[in-house]
């Protein structure tokens, strides 16, 4: 296990809390992909039932808050979290009451209706404005739920939300033991890696990536980048890269990363070959370039085979691994083989003794395309952009909050 961290030993945590008997407000991230209202991908919920179970044995009443898309402060039926709690219940082993609003008098009487040791799940906070505006008002009507407040929520850390940061002023708080482990994995991965360190930068935009960019070129061994973001990098070297996706405002700063790489010795690797379309959609035909250039008219959708075999390399040679965003598009299966080859990769050098950790988001459901098994790789986290934030070295408001009780 991972040694503590500074920043965890800072905050109070909830086995340490002597909470036995008591109503226990709890911030979770339960924001899971949905299809057809049945949940595709439940990681989210399971990585918070060792603190729910935990409060459940103590004899408490646990009244659950979480968010679930992006419904703009107003209900939509389509973001009820209804179906979440039907699946909570399956895998808590214990009752679920849903209330179907998270203030006022509906959610008033269903927390008083709930006995200890069962479970409240309240409807989506941002069915509500306040939540998103940080209202302490909003905040102060939430903590009337509970006497104690854990913060679960480690996807939602880096907002300052009514739930995750105003909150902590009208509750005693701690943290639960899944931001535990996503702090104390990131932590020393940032502090104290075994080397060499390799980071694998992906996604589609340079500009989402530029902060963690500039930090991780301070701390890594070797950088690798990828996705629809490595063609902006490329465009920087002057190399050709047909109708392939541009930041052209971002080209600087990628000139300006690549330097701050050499003269800090980080070796740098961006595709050497590419699999290109002349169109993405499903059905195209895809070629597969000699070169790091793309031709003109094509498009690059994901990395090609040289690079693949490149990229597995440096990940088996490595010692710690960071990984977030795809090489690829890889929700289109002939898109998908680079990202696939990282993942199959990374879950190999788990088995090899490195440490890896995966970064949240779509990274995430990568894993599920290439048939890895989350528990093949040492840390999966639950927040993209918290454990970005993170890694840049900035404060995260939920946390801070907490820290200032």
């Amino acid at each position: 296990m991972p040694t503590e961290n500074k920043t965890v030993l800072k905050l109070a945590k909830v086995q340490d809390a002597h909470l036995t008997g008591k109503n226990v407000l709890v911030r979770v991230d339960y924001n899971v992909p949905l299809k057809d209202g049945v949940i595709t991908d439940d990681t989210r919920i399971r990585e918070t039932l060792k603190t729910v179970k935990l409060l459940l044995e103590g004899n408490c009443k646990v009244v659950l808050m979480a968010h679930l898309g992006r419904p703009k402060g107003k209900p939509e039926p389509k973001y009820s979290l209804k179906p979440v709690a039907a699946h909570l219940g399956k895998l808590a082993g214990a009752k679920v009451h849903f209330a179907t609003d998270c203030v006022g008098p509906e959610a008033d009487k269903v927390v008083a209706s709930a006995k200890n040791g069962e479970i409240v799940l309240l409807e989506n906070l941002r069915y509500h404005p306040e939540e998103e505006k940080n209202d302490e008002a909003f905040a102060k009507l939430l903590a009337k739920h509970g006497e104690f407040f854990v913060q679960e929520a480690f996807g939602a850390l880096h907002r300052a939300h009514a739930s995750t940061a105003a909150i902590a002023k009208f509750l005693p708080g701690a943290i639960g033991f899944l931001v535990q482990k996503e702090l104390e994995y990131l932590d020393k991965t940032m502090v104290s890696p075994a080397r060499p360190f390799l980071a694998i930068i992906g996604g589609a935009k340079v500009s989402d990536k530029i902060s963690v960019l500039y930090s991780l070129i301070e701390k890594v061994d070797t950088l690798i980048i990828g996705g629809g973001m490595a063609y902006t990098f490329l465009a920087a070297q002057n190399t050709n890269i047909g109708n392939s996706l541009l930041e052209a405002e971002k080209v600087e700063d990628a000139k300006n990363i690549i330097l701050k790489a050499h003269r800090n010795n980080v070796e740098m690797l961006l595709p050497a070959d590419h699999r290109v379309v002349t169109e993405i959609k499903p059905d195209a035909r895809v070629e597969v370039t000699q070169a790091m250039a793309v031709p003109d008219g094509w498009i690059g959708v994901d990395v090609g085979p040289r690079t693949e075999l490149l990229f597995a390399d440096k990940i088996k040679a490595a010692k710690t691994i960071f990984w977030n965003g795809p090489v690829g598009i890889f929700e289109t299966p002939s898109f998908a083989s680079g990202s696939i080859t990282v993942a199959t990769a990374m879950a190999q050098a788990t088995k090899g003794g490195a440490t890896t950790i995966l970064g949240g988001g779509d990274t995430l459901s990568v894993l599920k395309t290439a048939k890895v098994k989350p528990e093949n790789i040492s840390h999966c986290s639950t927040g993209g952009g918290a454990s970005l934030e993170f890694i840049e070295g900035k404060q995260l408001p939920g946390l801070v909050a907490l820290s200032q009780k």
